[in-house]
């Protein structure tokens, strides 16, 4: 249903609140860029730090500056199922066209756990969801077997797939019914990812370089398989710079770099150090994106 390359996006902040007219410039850039769609109050997002209204406010303010040009994603996960219930709710009659829902984290559930916690949320708010694995944040792996399971629900219709493993994400593709989406959840991975059936990425990288990561895709949807393999090698520094520290740390510094945001973050995350802001910037200007 989701296919393409989705911006996983930062949130502004400014004097301590969201940067509500950097946040609209933003959204234009990419609507404008040509992005399939936009995921707002993600981990890039800083969704840990935003307040309940603050998280509403960010998808309300993404859903009016899209205004229907491009589907909106709205990150509302959490390790409390009813919490994710309602953030998904709001979601849905906010305007949004689908949620993204992590896996909970610190609680640590089973497989039978995670089925029962999506099943309840897909239940409730009938919205297309997004599933999110990212095991390095939530120290709980949805696995194949697990995935394939919530793929048989009308209201489950992809997942975020950020295990790292093309292994696990290979057996995943194979289980899942093929009109289940497999996005990549790791820009880098983007490449070998659409290799074994995956159609697209949620990516932090495109918040800088939405035409080439668009170009890569369409690329390779295309059949140019060595045009596409260049621009992964192109843009290979710039992921890896992306996250050289915790994400979106450096994100953050690259867009304030480029004059779009004034770079505010909240801790616990803390601003990115001398050493890896000269690295990022002189990444950014051997790419031709400074």
């Amino acid at each position: 249903m989701f296919e393409g390359i989705f911006t996983a996006l930062i949130t502004p902040f400014k004097d301590g609140k969201v940067d509500e007219a950097a946040l609209r410039n933003l959204v234009e850039q990419q609507v404008e860029a040509g992005i399939a769609g936009l995921v707002p109050c993600g981990s890039t997002g800083e969704s840990a730090t935003l307040s309940t209204d603050e998280h509403n406010g960010v998808i309300d303010i993404v859903i009016s500056a899209a205004a229907g040009r491009v589907p909106v994603i709205a990150g509302t996960g959490s390790n409390n199922t009813r919490e994710a219930i309602g953030f998904t709710q709001y979601a849905k009659d906010a305007g949004a066209a689908g949620a993204l829902l992590l896996s909970p984290y610190y609680n640590k559930p089973t497989q039978e756990g995670l089925v029962e916690h999506f099943v309840a949320i897909a239940d409730a708010t009938q919205i297309p969801l997004m599933l999110y694995n990212i095991p390095g944040r939530t120290a709980s792996n949805m696995l194949p077997e697990t995935i394939a399971r919530l793929a048989e629900h009308e209201f489950i219709v992809g997942v975020k797939e950020a295990c790292g493993d093309l292994d696990q994400i290979s057996q995943l593709i194979s289980l899942c019914p093929s009109d289940f989406t497999v996005l990549s959840g790791d820009d880098s991975l983007l490449l070998p990812v659409m290799a074994v059936g995956g159609r697209g990425s949620i990516a932090v990288t495109s918040n800088l370089a939405p035409k080439r990561m668009l170009e890569l895709y369409t690329s390779f949807q295309a059949g140019n398989v060595n045009r596409a393999r260049e621009i992964h090698h192109e843009l290979l520094p710039v992921m890896n710079a992306l996250f050289c520290e915790t994400n979106p740390i450096p994100v953050k510094a690259a867009l304030a770099l480029m004059g779009l945001v004034q770079g505010d973050i909240r801790l616990p995350l803390t601003q990115i150090t001398q050493p890896n802001r000269d690295r990022l910037e002189a990444t950014l200007k051997e790419a031709g994106i400074l």
